[in-house]
């Protein structure tokens, strides 16, 4: 049975300061302390209460993708052009954000750039204006990101990002924007999304994928169809949304995992070329 990998999951986390793997063991930063798993066990500190310590267990199982049923995705692609994929990134989940407003600031900042830049804006926002707790922070608050001015919020280096970030947390805050779309269909979800300025396809259904865990992927992503590009042996110019719809799509309940996995590919591929 295929166990979750800590170390190959939290390598394609988002480097955001709010957690780190030391030791073989996953620490996740939380407004009243650090909590942390190891493979077996969940670790909590002493003061914490029952409600505190169960709160904190299902915020780090859905972080970490526990419900997966990695032995299912498996066998169905198996007998695929990405069985290759099974072996490369053998007990690697989904990560997901602990909260859907983190889902939504961490999305918009991904706009445009690449990850390794988003990584490092992200990184910078949760330094700004973050609790510290221990070595890591907690992240923002909406009210706290709704408190810095446009300007401030630009010192992370978030560029024109800024301004969507500033203007949907006080839309959020004001109970205009609904992030709960738990229940959403999948369609519904991304129409009402996109209505909300600073929100188009790619982030609404990056979002839904990484805040709420739904079957969906970013189809017009540059690294999940420069991904396919290389499994197929294309040209990245000659692969549209389109095609990695045509592609994907056959997947089911799969096609959100194998966009990850695919996603994951490039970035590891992408590494090794700037390497050399």
């Amino acid at each position: 049975m295929a166990g979750i990998d800590l170390k190959k999951t939290t390598h394609e986390m988002i480097r955001n300061g709010t957690w780190k793997f030391e030791d073989g063991v996953f620490y996740q930063a939380f407004e009243r302390g650090i909590a942390g798993y190891d493979g077996e066990n969940f670790i909590f500190l002493d003061s914490w209460s029952r409600r505190e310590r169960k709160s904190a267990k299902e915020k780090l199982s859905f972080i970490l993708g526990f419900d997966t049923d990695l032995d299912s995705f498996y066998a169905e692609i198996s007998d695929s052009p990405f069985a290759f994929l099974i072996d490369e990134f053998y007990g690697l989940t989904v990560p997901a954000a602990p909260s859907p407003y983190q889902a939504l600031i961490e999305t918009i900042a991904q706009q445009q750039v690449s990850f390794e830049f988003a990584q490092r804006t992200i990184a910078n926002l949760v330094r700004l204006a973050g609790r510290q707790a221990g070595d890591l922070h907690t992240f923002p608050s909406s009210e706290k990101i709704a408190s810095l001015s446009e300007e401030e919020l630009k010192r992370a280096r978030l560029g024109y990002r800024a301004g969507y970030i500033k203007s949907l947390t006080e839309l959020y805050l004001a109970k205009k924007l609904d992030l709960e779309l738990w229940d959403w269909d999948v369609e519904e979800a991304i129409k009402y999304l996109t209505k909300f300025r600073g929100i188009g396809k790619w982030s609404a259904e990056l979002f839904l994928a990484y805040g709420l865990r739904k079957n969906v992927y970013p189809a017009g992503d540059l690294g999940l169809r420069r991904g396919i590009a290389k499994i197929f042996g294309k040209r990245v110019k000659d692969v549209r949304e389109r095609d990695v719809r045509e592609v994907i799509e056959p997947y089911g309940k799969w096609k959100g995992v194998l966009a990850f996995y695919i996603t994951c590919y490039d970035r590891k591929t992408e590494i090794g070329r700037k390497r050399k």
